[in-house]
């Protein structure tokens, strides 16, 4: 394997395509209309109750900007939840670095869109275990797959896109892009990648702390067990 060595990014950029999906949806009802306001021409890409709640914040103004992930992808929301933004689209349009030609020839062939900001934060594990009398399949229930990834690859291609994984880091944001006609700098991507590598470790670190700490009998407690699956499967 390669691996691409960058050497010419963008010091500032300009956020156009933005992610949202989140459990805590608190600073939604200013954080997205100053988006708006900063640059009318921003495209919304939601899930969910962050759809709905960001559709209730912007009324009339959502169908020009917001589009469901699941229109974007042309995948749908697979039931319960369970896969959302695990896509091919998505992961281009995070990954992609501006100044790579196969990489833009990549957006082309598959109508992908550059993702500028990714705004996430993951279902609330700890809160859920520390519930008393909690199963291990409620805590198993409650682990995010599709946050965790989304957060890494945008915080790992930094040098082009913005994580965003802390609600109070929305003001500053905002300031930022308004002192910057919409745009965010590499300083700025480069703290947000930081904390969103330690919010993702401390919630992996929550969860093998709990399943280090349930005994193979609580597990079993949880399910009928199957001695063996219908054949074929597996095999």
């Amino acid at each position: 394997m390669t691996i691409n060595i960058v050497e010419k990014i963008d010091g500032f950029v300009n956020v156009r395509h933005v992610i949202i999906s989140v459990s805590n949806k608190g600073g939604l009802e200013s954080f997205i209309p100053s988006l708006l306001e900063i640059n009318p021409e921003i495209r919304l890409f939601s899930t969910g109750g962050t759809y709905s709640r960001i559709n209730e914040i912007l009324g009339d103004r959502a169908s020009s900007c917001l589009t469901p992930v699941s229109d974007y992808t042309g995948q749908p929301e697979t039931q319960g939840g369970l896969v959302k933004t695990l896509d091919f689209k998505i992961y281009l349009g995070l990954l992609t670095e501006t100044y790579n030609d196969a990489h833009q020839q990549d957006l082309q062939r598959t109508g992908a869109l550059a993702i500028d900001m990714v705004v996430v934060n993951l279902y609330p594990f700890k809160e859920t275990i520390s519930k008393e009398g909690v199963t291990v399949e409620q805590a198993r229930g409650n682990i995010d797959i599709g946050g965790p990834c989304m957060i890494r690859a945008s915080a790992k291609n930094f040098i082009r896109v913005a994580a965003v994984v802390d609600p109070a880091d929305y003001t500053r944001i905002i300031a930022e892009m308004k002192a910057n006609q919409g745009k965010i700098s590499l300083e700025l991507r480069y703290e947000l990648a930081k904390k969103a590598f330690e919010h993702t470790a401390v919630y992996d670190r929550h969860i093998a702390n709990f399943l280090a700490s349930k005994a193979f009998g609580e597990v079993e407690r949880c399910y009928e067990l199957r001695e063996f699956g219908p054949i074929g499967v597996g095999s």
